[in-house]
Formats: structure tokens, C-alpha cells, sequence
């Protein structure tokens, strides 16, 4: 199990690893906005004049599917998973800041703000990253 494990890791690398993970939260928060909806609905004002939360819920899945099909590209050309999770983690981080302000509808708005925001720019700055190059030898095993 373990080596299987070892075997996925490098296949994936950090920066594939980092692209799963930003993929299945971006597909679970897709999935809970369709089946159970959360959040400030003052804060999703001006999205929700866009279209609907099941709507935005299917685009979070999209980008969140996109994500993990990328996962396995290699280096450099999986960008446009980044930057789906990116892309739809924007304009939910824009519209709460705006909901605190200058809206006034969300006094926590920019909580919530910084959250979407701080989650989408985790992959702008991994977008850029260079995978590691593989060690020339592991380091020995403790038995």
C-alpha cells in the first residue's frame, strides 16, 4: 500500500497534488451549494443576479472536475486547472468584499472575502511553480 501511495506521489508531483486537493474542495463546495446551499446569501447578492446558486454550484464542479483532469498533465501544461480554481474562486471572493463594502449588506463580508480570495490566489502563485527535480538518492530508511 505504501509504495502504491509512493508511486502516486511522484507520478504526481507538488504541484499535482496541490491541483487534487484544490479540485475536490472546489467539487465538494460545488455539490453542497446544490444539495445544501451555506453561506451569506447577502454576501452572494450580485452573483446571484448573474445566475443561480445551482448554477454556480455546476460551475464550481466544472472547475473543480477541470482541476483534477489537469492533475495528471504534466508539469507547466497543467495550468488551466489553476486556473479554473482561480476563476471561479474571484468572483465569489469579489462579491462578498463588496457585500461589506461599499454595499453594507455583509458585516463580515470581508472574513469570507479573504478566504475565497486566499484560496483562489494559492493556485496563482503555484501556477508558476517548477516541480522539484528528483532526488539523486533518498535519504536512508529508518528501520
Amino acid at each position: 500500500m505504501r509504495a502504491a501511495a509512493r508511486r502516486l506521489s511522484k507520478r504526481l508531483g507538488r504541484r499535482g497534488a496541490l491541483l487534487t486537493c484544490k479540485g475536490i474542495v472546489a467539487m465538494g463546495y460545488g455539490s453542497g451549494q446544490i444539495v445544501q446551499p451555506t453561506g451569506d446569501p447577502h454576501g452572494l447578492t450580485l452573483l446571484l443576479k448573474l445566475m443561480s446558486l445551482d448554477m454556480w454550484g455546476w460551475v464550481w464542479i466544472t472547475a473543480g472536475v477541470l482541476a483534477l483532469v489537469c492533475t495528471w498533465l504534466p508539469p507547466r501544461r497543467d495550468w488551466p486547472g489553476f486556473l479554473a480554481v482561480w476563476l471561479i474562486a474571484t468572483p465569489w471572493a469579489m462579491a462578498y468584499l463588496l457585500s461589506w463594502w461599499p454595499l453594507g449588506e455583509s458585516p463580515l463580508g470581508w472574513v469570507v472575502a479573504m478566504i475565497f480570495g486566499a484560496f483562489g490566489a494559492v493556485c496563482l502563485v503555484a501556477i508558476g511553480w517548477d516541480e522539484p527535480s528528483p532526488a539523486r538518492s533518498e535519504p536512508p530508511r529508518e528501520t
